[in-house]
């Protein structure tokens, strides 16, 4: 899913570059290769060896592909700002449609998760994040989010959703408006996580694994 299109209707357009379950923006996208981006080519690598014929030579492409992308985004000092730059390049474009690809784009989504969980084990948070304040940390940032998971639960109740948004991402946000304290939108996140976890292809998908 594309921010702003979760619902097909005539004239929609996406309101950010964010993709996916983890909604990555084209800047989290370059960041992750940039940082991760040496882990990627290992596990590609590790894939190929598996494979034979056409879909051999599909893959040892994608990896020489993958391996351009990584020194492009390696390219900038490892800073927030850095790579915004780059992502808002036509690049950083192609960077950010690795999120599409069937190998590569679950391991952005997964170490996009990661990296929040790392983190909060980091500032001292050893609880484990339930599914809404891992979505929290994801949809507000690491830190930000981190505030919100750590906020007494009293406390929780009275301080306003818009505190932890830029304005223009909190006025493009009817769920964060609509649920505007800290409880509420935890609430409404669980319940929606809870719903969208019963359809047939959420349960098709735990079945796998």
């Amino acid at each position: 899913m594309q921010s702003g299109l979760s619902a097909s209707r005539p004239g929609s357009r996406a309101i950010s570059t964010a993709i996916g379950y983890n909604q990555l923006l084209t800047t989290n996208s370059v960041e992750l290769l940039a940082e991760q981006g040496h882990d990627f080519v290992k596990a590609l690598t590790e894939k190929a060896a598996q494979l034979s014929g056409p879909p051999r030579q599909a893959m040892d492409r994608k990896i020489a592909v993958l391996k351009r992308m990584v020194a492009f985004a390696r390219s900038v000092p490892d800073e927030w700002a850095q790579h915004e730059k780059l992502g808002d390049t036509p690049q950083g474009w192609a960077l950010h449609a690795m999120v599409l690809d069937i190998d590569v784009g679950p391991l952005l989504q997964t170490h996009k998760l990661l990296t929040s969980v790392i983190f909060a084990r980091a500032k001292g948070y050893g609880r484990a994040l339930s599914a809404a304040e891992l979505e929290m940390m994801n949809l507000t940032g690491d830190g930000t989010g981190l505030d919100m998971v750590t906020m007494p639960l009293a406390m929780r109740e009275q301080v306003p959703t818009s505190n932890f948004f830029q304005r223009g991402g909190y006025e493009r946000n009817p769920v964060a408006i609509r649920n505007n304290t800290v409880a509420k939108l935890l609430t409404v996140t669980d319940s929606r996580m809870d719903s969208n976890s019963n359809l047939p292809g959420a349960r098709d998908l735990a079945s796998v694994f």
